[in-house]
């Protein structure tokens, strides 16, 4: 069961990470901390926006 993702490929961002951070750090703010579903979808679309954006981090032997 998916609940509720959307199954659609986004489309490459061309903002940076902090810039979307940004947006996402607004999006919690306005809310006052409780997300309405409308909310959570863009919330989601932001993290997968961001985490597509962030550089990769560099894996340690363990």
């Amino acid at each position: 069961m998916l609940h509720g993702m959307s199954t659609s490929v986004e489309p490459v961002s061309d903002r940076s990470a902090d810039e979307v951070n940004e947006e996402i750090r607004a999006l919690w703010r306005r809310s006052g901390g409780t997300l309405s579903v409308e909310q959570r979808e863009i919330y989601q679309r932001l993290v997968l926006e961001w985490a597509a954006a962030a550089p990769p981090q560099p894996v340690q032997a363990a």
